[in-house]
């Protein structure tokens, strides 16, 4: 019987993103990450590189994927911020992953840079156009954005993906992203 590799591979990143959201960089193994996929420890090796090239293929899987479910809408801030929450409590391994980032590889990727430096570019535009308040350098005002979308896994004000606090807490970032982009009258 041949092997899938692209099926391998789904089910390597599957283990890792787990392991690594569970674990970081640094507690997470590799043993546990083949166990669990069921692969040999050879292949993520093989496939991936090290451990540490195979943290990167994670997170850049998890920021395709973001950029997929929550586009950038300069336009409407408010409900970019609400998409952000929505996308973050639906798993909350993601902000687990994030902050492990954060932590261990507190540089940015490239990808990273160039997602920051067109959304911010966007959001100048924005500016100039009318639509987002100017009192905010557009770098300054996205880190906002995305802080007030991330605040409730910052914090322990409660776990914000639990539904009694969902609404709320995703109704308090829509409302204060609003406030912070409205356009003085």
């Amino acid at each position: 019987m041949a092997r899938d590799s692209s099926a391998t591979k789904a089910r390597i990143l599957a283990a890792a993103f787990d392991e690594f959201a569970a674990y970081g960089i640094a507690g997470a193994r590799v043993d546990r990450i083949a166990d669990t996929a069921g692969a040999n420890k050879r292949m993520i090796y093989v496939y991936f590189g090290n451990k540490e090239q195979l943290f990167d293929q994670v997170i850049l899987q998890a920021v395709e994927q973001g950029a997929e479910s929550v586009p950038f809408d300069a336009g409407n801030l408010p409900r970019y911020a609400g998409a952000i929450f929505d996308h973050l409590t639906a798993d909350p391994r993601l902000m687990r992953l994030v902050m492990w980032k954060r932590l261990e590889r507190p540089e940015a990727t490239a990808l990273e840079e160039e997602a920051y430096a067109r959304k911010t570019a966007s959001l100048a535009a924005a500016q100039r156009e009318g639509y987002v308040d100017p009192a905010h350098d557009p770098a300054d005002l996205l880190t906002l954005i995305l802080g007030l979308a991330q605040a409730w896994y910052t914090t322990s004000a409660g776990d914000p993906a639990a539904e009694d606090r969902r609404t709320a807490h995703r109704a308090a970032v829509v409302d204060a992203v609003a406030r912070l982009v409205d356009v003085p009258a």
